[in-house]
């Protein structure tokens, strides 16, 4: 699952809705479910989210919408589960070795075919 968010402090939660490609209700919705989830709120009541939190949130996504976890569930696997970060970590560093290698691969079709 790749994200697309530039480094930055803190997101917005329609940039990190955006980046998950869901609703901003859902965002508020784990927020209300997942304790790892706490975003920063302005005086108006806006949140923030760290990259600690977009961290928690692909771990999230993954077990919920990947692996099809239901919330108990994904609530389980993240205290009981030690390693799911580092699974999900290694899954992202994966995808953006498959995502250069179909660039480089596509690279040398069109040569081929000059």
């Amino acid at each position: 699952m790749k994200t697309n968010l530039p480094d930055k402090l803190y997101y917005s939660i329609g940039e990190v809705a955006k980046a998950f490609d869901v609703n901003a209700s859902l965002i508020r919705y784990w927020e209300q479910e997942f304790p790892i989830i706490k975003p920063k709120k302005n005086k108006k009541g806006n949140r923030y989210f760290t990259p600690e939190d977009i961290k928690n949130l692909k771990i999230i996504y993954h077990l919920v919408k990947e692996k099809g976890y239901t919330l108990d569930g994904a609530r389980i696997a993240l205290t009981t589960n030690s390693k799911i970060s580092e699974t999900v970590t290694l899954i992202d560093r994966l995808e953006f070795v498959k995502a250069e290698l179909l660039k480089l691969k596509e690279s040398l079709v069109e040569k081929d075919s000059e």
